[in-house]
């Protein structure tokens, strides 16, 4: 095996490798993880705020970027150009570097750009005000959406006591349980405090 041959050995194996993360991302088919760091790790929530995201450097897409790069460019210079061997390797090593580089950037920058640690309190039932687009019966269930975090959300309502709630009337949900949301008349509910004070 020559220095071309191996060269093109590694930009086949990074083009292959480049490919199939592609391929495996479209059709969200999770692989195991064989030792290189493949994921995201994001840095915790607390009183402060976000720590923010860290991508680790040695990935899979910067690993296949690196191969690709550095064989396309050790193939060339080999096998077309017959540049002096150490140079060849030296040139392949810093274009591999640079398409690392360019693979970083672009999952660092682009994809990454609006990844967030998920706050299980943004997602909290309890408390949340909705319209029922369904009425509740006497003892039965109706339906609520509501908004949460930037999306239209439906969940089951039942009324917290029992009594029929019409649809249109805004409710607060006061307990959150199996999928159903027990909920609260907005004006009942200001009524009784305005009561208490």
């Amino acid at each position: 095996m020559n220095w071309s041959d191996f060269y093109l050995v590694c930009f086949l194996l990074g083009f292959g490798l480049s490919a199939l993360a592609f391929l495996v991302g479209s059709i969200h088919l999770h692989l195991p993880n064989l030792g290189i760091h493949d994921g995201i790790h994001v840095g915790h929530a607390d009183g402060a705020g976000l720590h923010g995201a860290e991508l680790p450097w040695f990935n899979f897409g910067t690993v296949a970027g690196f191969l690709a790069w550095f064989g396309g460019t050790g193939y060339l210079l080999s096998h077309y150009y017959n540049v002096w061997a150490v140079a060849a390797l030296g040139i392949s090593t810093l274009s591999g570097l640079g398409g690392a580089s360019v693979v970083f950037w672009f999952i660092a920058k682009v994809l990454l750009k609006r990844e967030a640690a998920l706050d299980p309190a943004d997602y909290e039932m309890v408390g949340v005000l909705g319209r029922l687009s369904i009425p509740i019966r006497t003892g039965g269930t109706g339906e609520l959406v509501y908004s949460q975090e930037g999306t239209r959300r439906v969940a089951g309502a039942r009324s917290e006591d029992g009594a029929a709630i019409p649809k249109g009337a805004e409710v607060v949900v006061t307990r959150y349980d199996k999928g159903i949301a027990y909920v609260r008349q907005w004006d009942d509910l200001m009524n009784e405090l305005e009561r208490k004070n």
